[in-house]
């Protein structure tokens, strides 16, 4: 079973992820992927250097990410340049690590957890995966723990939480809903609930 985790910044995704994993799924992390393809040498991070100028890269030669980020946040078109980039790595890596855990593992239960598994046109990879599920917190929630989690500023918080997909294109596509504005107690035992209804399909499959 391949199954797709999304959710925006700060939405409580990684804590489903690592819930899931304990429960026993195999979790694939787009966003260590996505630090993979653009290590020292890669043939991505010499294309975002050509793209975006040497003031991206780092001293020791490695990809100076706040230095891009400052480029990219608030820039829709920057940001899509560097997608262009990366995001056919990203899926070329991550399809090859699918494969790997399923043949390790027919009856696994393989979790994609990818932010942009959408983008704000609703245009995606959903259609690549049994079930979608989507991690749901309201922006003032999001924006509240960007500033109390991550030291940011609220403007920053802001802007970056309105740089991703909205929610409803997320929600749009998506089977199964985790509702993480509350509680961590609360959102784990849905976590657990949804671990259950996965195992349980699994079984009948």
């Amino acid at each position: 079973m391949l199954v797709a985790l999304t959710g925006g910044i700060a939405s409580g995704k990684s804590t489903v992820a690592r819930r899931l994993a304990e429960l026993g799924a195999v979790v694939v992390d787009a966003d260590v992927i996505a630090r993979e393809v653009v290590e020292p040498g890669t043939p991505g991070l010499a294309a975002i250097a050509r793209e975006f100028g040497p003031n991206v890269i780092a001293a020791d030669g490695s990809l100076d990410r706040a230095a891009l980020g400052a480029i990219i946040f608030g820039d829709e078109a920057a940001r899509a340049k560097l997608n262009a980039i990366t995001h056919p790595a990203v899926g070329e890596r991550s399809r090859a690590l699918f494969a790997e855990a399923l043949a390790a593992d027919p009856d696994a239960v393989v979790v994609y957890d990818v932010p942009l598994l959408v983008n704000e046109r609703g245009e995606g990879r959903a259609e690549e995966f049994e079930h979608v599920i989507a991690v749901s917190a309201d922006e003032q929630t999001r924006v509240r723990r960007l500033v109390e989690l991550r030291g940011l500023d609220e403007t920053e918080a802001r802007r970056r939480v309105a740089a991703q997909a909205p929610e409803s294109a997320r929600l749009a596509i998506a089977d199964i809903v985790v509702d993480a504005n509350d509680s961590l107690e609360q959102t784990l035992a849905q976590v657990d609930e949804v671990w259950a209804t996965l195992r349980t399909v699994r079984g009948r499959a």
